[in-house]
């Protein structure tokens, strides 16, 4: 089934490629300038510093819906072994085999496609088996580190936790910003709070991801029109789930990645942060996020702080 016409009007109307060149492969973490930093450095005031990821283990977030995206699977390869003999330092060592996009993560530019097109009208075939991604793969952001804004929807609403069938708008975008006396500018990332992730916090992995809040098709041209940097909230999913429109699977995905060249990143734990900054009442801080800089992957775990 072809995509409809109301997802290509929207499509149009966020599209980014060629704004930075037709060799970009950063999208819109182009925002992020100089100036941009130093002002997100201006936001720390007490030094206080929020982890916002979730810890890799088994029996983490995923329950086997997607195939090969698989909890964090950790052996001990040597344990105290004096590698020079006896008497000499022992070392202990691992190995970790896991899905790049298991836990707390970012989704590449590359992770999804239409149309048989990636960011910036790249042909989508360029992902191969043996090479990964050509371009924009999660390497290419570098490094990462700007304003960080929370739009805690769930809070601004007066809830805990938002319903499984809320589609976050731009409206709940709106009203967040209002709450927490803060104006979503260019070159911010925004990170959307909804609650969700309590769910696996408290045991349920399946009930995490489905059915879930998320963000709403109408709001990649709210993140557009703010030139917003990249984007972060605290469920499976990130967009509703099921879709707001019948089989309209993963909307907001394409037009974040693909059309708006716009990182998105999956199961933040934003619980510590909500309570932080409502005790300091201000919802912008300094926000570092650089991903692990695998060549040619399509996503990368991520261990963000925010600093206030």
């Amino acid at each position: 089934m072809s995509l409809p016409a109301e997802f290509h009007e929207i499509a149009k109307r966020v599209n980014n490629w060629g704004r930075w060149g037709g060799a970009d492969e950063r999208g819109t973490l182009n925002l992020i300038t100089d100036a941009v930093v130093r002002e997100a450095a201006a936001t720390v005031r007490t030094g206080r510093r929020i982890p916002l990821a979730l810890p890799l283990k088994q029996g983490g977030v995923q329950s086997g819906f997607i195939p090969g995206r698989i909890d964090p699977l950790h052996t001990m390869v040597q344990i105290n072994q004096e590698m020079f003999g006896p008497g000499t330092v022992a070392t202990s060592d691992d190995t970790v085999t896991m899905g790049l996009q298991a836990a707390t993560h970012w989704d590449a530019l590359t992770h999804v496609s239409h149309s048989g097109r990636i960011y910036n009208g790249r042909p989508a075939d360029t992902i191969t088996a043996h090479a990964g991604a050509e371009f924009s793969s999660i390497a290419a952001v570098g490094h990462l580190v700007s304003r960080g804004v929370l739009l805690d929807v769930a809070r601004a609403r007066g809830v805990d936790r938002l319903a499984g069938d809320h589609a976050v708008t731009p409206e709940d975008l709106a009203a967040a910003e209002e709450f927490g006396g803060v104006r979503v500018r260019a070159g911010d990332i925004v990170l959307v709070r909804t609650g969700q992730v309590q769910v696996v916090l408290g045991g349920d992995r399946h009930g995490y991801g489905y059915p879930s809040p998320g963000l709403s098709v109408r709001t990649p041209e709210w993140f557009h029109a703010r030139d917003v940097a990249a984007v972060a909230n605290d469920t499976l999913t990130f967009e509703i789930f099921p879709p707001e429109i019948e089989d309209l699977w993963l909307p907001v995905h394409a037009l974040h990645l693909v059309e708006m060249g716009m990182l998105q990143g999956q199961n933040w734990d934003l619980e510590a942060l909500s309570t932080a900054c409502a005790e300091e009442g201000r919802y912008a801080f300094l926000l570092t996020a650089a991903p692990e800089p695998f060549a040619g992957a399509t996503g990368s775990p991520v261990a963000p702080v925010a600093v206030l």
